[in-house]
């Protein structure tokens, strides 16, 4: 039996100023230094002695895995990085204030926008318009994803979008970590997390909307064999 536990990145610098963040590759606040913080010593008092570790290529949930595996004493696993764990594209969405951007477009519509699962975000135009939205912080003027052929470079992503994402790696390194009998722990961001619950859990389309993955608190699965959950629970204080 193999133990998967996943930590939502704490509070960033723009979950702060309530500013949708998507990729756009900011900091932990003061808060969020403190959640992932908490979140190692909820993992070092739990026990679980972890073989590898999984993140993001964005630095909110990089440092959330560093200052958590800290925390647990195991800062010495292997880990690796992904941009098929980071978060969910918010398309044009992506730096604006979501008070603001619901009373543009309705409670509701920014909901929908937010929580569904195959509804698309307002998209960007074009590749071009994201070096005015956020300088150098959009994957095809970023050297991070140097690798990623342009087509699979987002303008926007749902949940569907961002679960066809994610299983890719899941498929190819994660899960055969697990079915290796490995604890694997992996530190990424509300929606690729919320992506993958739907999966190990065969949650509905419309249940996922229900969802919610706090920043900073682990959720530990119990896998079995092939993989399906034995038993999953929140660790808090």
């Amino acid at each position: 039996m193999a133990k998967l536990v996943l930590i939502r990145h704490g509070q960033s610098e723009w979950n702060a100023l309530n500013l949708f963040n998507g990729w756009v590759d900011t900091k932990l606040s003061d808060k969020g230094i403190d959640q992932a913080k908490e979140a190692g010593e909820l993992l070092a008092a739990e026990g679980i002695q972890f073989d590898q570790a999984y993140t993001s290529v964005l630095t909110r949930a990089i440092t959330t895995l560093h200052l958590a595996l800290e925390e647990a004493g195991q800062l010495f696993i292997p880990e690796a990085k992904s941009w098929r764990l980071n978060e969910r594209h918010y398309g044009a969405l992506q730096g604006q204030n979501k008070a603001e951007a619901a009373e543009k477009w309705g409670d509701e519509q920014v909901h929908i926008w937010r929580r569904s699962y195959d509804v698309l975000p307002p998209l960007l135009d074009s590749y071009e318009e994201t070096v005015e939205v956020q300088g150098t912080t959009y994957p095809a003027f970023d050297r991070r994803y140097a690798d990623v052929p342009e087509g699979e470079l987002p303008l926007g992503e749902n949940l569907k979008i961002t679960l066809e994402r994610v299983l890719p790696f899941w498929e190819s390194d994660i899960s055969k970590d697990l079915k290796a009998g490995k604890n694997v722990v992996i530190a990424a961001h509300g929606n690729s997390l919320r992506a993958l619950a739907k999966h190990l859990e065969h949650i509905s389309d419309d249940d996922i909307l229900n969802l919610e993955i706090a920043n900073g608190q682990p959720l530990v699965y119990d896998l079995d064999d092939n993989l399906e959950v034995i038993s999953k629970k929140t660790l808090s204080k």
